[in-house]
């Protein structure tokens, strides 16, 4: 069992994240407000979830201080790997979501985060990339369970 520590929502695709503490999740359309939320929306662009641990170890090893919303999924989890969870059902707080593929890190976050290791080291560890199939609010503090 995990939780939500973090919510981002960014308006447009390339601007700012902000830190909000709860949005409102649309089956089949993704997050309110947020720049992948669409009326046909693809199943694996609705809403998408990182570890903090991934990123703390990152921050550690490199000896950096990246803060977690900057690295542009929609929610920062702790205390579940979510690896584990592709192919998956579960919930984030009353929400239901499926988890369909890894949010592999991409060039633009790269550069964004002006680190050149960041694909490298977040391949594996870069979140899930999930549909949203029941209508709700997250909210932070929201437990993530099966």
């Amino acid at each position: 069992m995990g939780k939500v520590i973090k919510i981002g929502i960014s308006e447009k695709k390339g601007k700012k994240i902000f830190d909000v503490n709860e949005t409102q999740a649309v089956q089949g359309k993704g997050l309110i407000n947020d720049r992948h939320y669409r009326i046909d929306n693809d199943k694996k662009c609705q809403i998408t979830l990182i570890e903090i641990e991934n990123i703390n170890y990152y921050n550690k090893i490199y000896g950096t201080s990246i803060p977690s919303i900057d690295f542009r999924r929609n929610i920062i989890t702790e205390g579940i790997r979510l690896n584990d969870l592709v192919g998956k059902e579960f919930f984030v707080g009353k929400i239901k979501v499926k988890a369909h593929d890894l949010c592999r890190p991409c060039k633009h976050l790269q550069g964004l985060l002006e680190k050149k290791n960041i694909i490298k080291e977040f391949l594996l560890k870069g979140g899930l990339r999930c549909e949203i199939l029941t209508s709700g609010n997250i909210f932070v503090g929201d437990i993530i369970k099966q």
